[in-house]
């Protein structure tokens, strides 16, 4: 574990700078790093060059000395010996310049608790007289620990998933919020095929510049995710670049926001051309102000005196060409608008009443416009499925009327997502008037409704006429769906998988037709649910 000669020479350094002294040592024995820190402690540098993987630890053992007055581990070696996965922390008491009394720390496997965070320890810390003391045959005893902690945090894991992660809130709102947010958050998560093992909630009055909520909780999330088996950690606030880089200093884990993992959805389900220049368009706007270089190396050298030398970093290059291919992206972008446009405008000249079906996202948009026009458009049990509008022609009383599909909402929609989506979101300006989807079956379908029509108000659509569809009453028990429809009664209530109260629906769409005109359609504008459900 340590010579003689090594612990003696750590502690007379110590006597004599009247610092504590440590080592970074490796798996071969070799000494990686000297650390000098204070009489409080010492600063372990960045391991970054070293192993990081979610199932195994560092591969790097920490000694280092302390002095009579802080005896043993602290609480600050415990959380390193954690966070950074070292394979163990040893504490050596330099007294008046000789080694004494040690101390070694090394982290457990996982308990079998079913995939669930235990109450029991997660390490073990051993004393012993004098460093000689220490066990000489650790190497073969922390393969051993690295197997058993690898094979139980993968068994943890879920086999169809990609990712294992702990989902993290923090805001002012109460719990009632959070619970609403980390389910959709959780929602999120599944259909980016992640397996969610925890939900952590923090009240913050004010967000941490540098870490977003308290590093002590972080710290204790962090340390959670090894026994846990988690892979990642996905934050529901956005994250600063400053946030996101200090944050994953702190751990071997994968770190993400919201908007991250959304973007990912996005980039999964996109299969047209369209859908695809979007969401890469809106990843590469979301990457460039999180690419971070120091000093420096933030600004383009180009000559001169005092700037010459090593010309163009790697991270302006990169730059560059995420801000070329943005350039090209949205020509491209713009180029499907005029086409969108000229698609239009053939729509208009043939005088067609054109209906949007809206709605937040996986309220079964797509499965109703499937029922009205056997579009056959991909319809699935996921957020985010439709990303690219379609248009569908419908024939109600001998007449003709277009029905277009539209991407789903969200609450706190991305930024650079709208932007992307804006030629896509260019129909709803086309629309006679909407069909608005909700899921009856959520139980937060009041704030989804919410956040649909706070959408609309910002795109500037609100005085657009709207029909108000509850979805999906299937899936609800039958006082529950009498409560909704006392509550809205001019609602129109159908379940699209199974084709219930679709009547109803055509009926009110073929009033319109007959009410319609190319000036207007004779209705109230902006009056939620103003055909009165027969």
């Amino acid at each position: 574990m340590i010579s003689r000669e090594l612990a003696r020479t750590l502690s007379e350094l110590s006597r004599d700078t009247e610092c504590q002294i440590g080592i970074l040592v490796n798996r071969k024995g070799s000494i990686t790093h000297v650390i000098v820190g204070d009489q409080h402690g010492i600063y372990i540098p960045d391991l970054e060059q070293f192993r990081r993987s979610a199932f195994r630890l560092k591969g790097l053992r920490c000694i280092h000395t302390t002095f009579s007055r802080h005896k043993g581990l602290t609480e600050e070696d415990i959380t390193d010996l954690a966070l950074l996965r070292l394979d163990c922390m040893v504490v050596i008491e330099a007294g008046a310049g000789l080694p004494g009394k040690t101390w070694m720390g090394y982290l457990l496997p996982p308990p079998d608790s079913g995939g669930k965070e235990s109450d029991g320890a997660k390490w073990h810390i051993s004393a012993f007289a004098h460093p000689k003391d220490l066990p000489q045959d650790f190497d073969t005893f922390i393969k051993e620990l690295e197997a058993e902690i690898e094979r139980k945090c993968r068994l943890r894991g879920v086999d169809h998933a990609e990712e294992r992660a702990i989902l993290v809130h923090a805001s002012a709102m109460g719990p009632a919020h959070a619970e609403r947010s980390l389910a959709e958050l959780e929602q999120l998560a599944r259909t980016a095929n992640v397996d969610v093992c925890s939900k952590v909630y923090q009240r913050v009055q004010r967000y941490n510049p540098a870490h977003l909520m308290g590093k002590g909780k972080l710290k204790q999330i962090v340390i959670s995710g090894l026994y846990l088996g988690a892979t990642m950690i996905i934050f529901d606030q956005n994250l600063t670049p400053v946030q996101a880089n200090n944050i994953a200093k702190l751990t071997d884990l994968k770190v993400i926001d919201r908007t991250q993992l959304i973007l990912d959805i996005f980039a999964r389900h996109a299969t047209t051309r369209g859908g695809k220049i979007q969401v890469e368009l809106a990843q590469l706007r979301y990457m460039l102000p999180r690419l971070v270089g120091k000093g420096t190396a933030m600004s383009r050298l180009i000559g001169g005196i005092g700037t010459r030398g090593p010309g163009e970093t790697k991270l302006e290059i990169d730059r560059r060409r995420i801000k070329q291919r943005i350039g090209a992206l949205e020509r491209a972008l713009k180029q499907l608008e005029r086409q969108r446009a000229q698609m239009r405008k053939r729509r208009k000249r043939h005088d067609l009443p054109q209906i949007s079906i809206i709605g937040y996202t996986n309220t079964g948009k797509s499965t109703l416009l499937n029922r009205l026009t056997k579009a056959g458009v991909l319809a699935e049990n996921k957020l985010f499925a439709t990303l690219e509008t379609s248009v569908k022609s419908l024939h109600l009383g001998g007449r003709q009327m277009l029905l277009s599909d539209t991407v789903g909402f969200i609450k706190d929609m991305p930024p650079d997502i709208m932007k992307a989506f804006k030629a896509t979101l260019e129909e709803l300006e086309e629309a006679w008037a909407f069909i608005h989807v909700v899921d009856a079956s959520s139980p937060f379908l009041e704030q989804e409704m919410e956040a649909t029509e706070g959408l609309l108000r910002e795109m500037g659509l609100e005085d657009k006429p709207v029909i108000l569809v509850f979805n999906k009453i299937d899936l609800i028990p039958d006082e529950e769906l009498v409560r909704l429809k006392k509550r809205h009664p001019s609602a129109i209530f159908i379940s699209a998988f199974r084709g219930s109260g679709i009547d109803k629906l055509l009926f009110a769409l073929e009033g319109l037709l007959k009410a319609g005109g190319r000036n207007g359609l004779n209705l109230l504008p902006g009056q939620m649910g103003f055909v009165q459900a027969v």
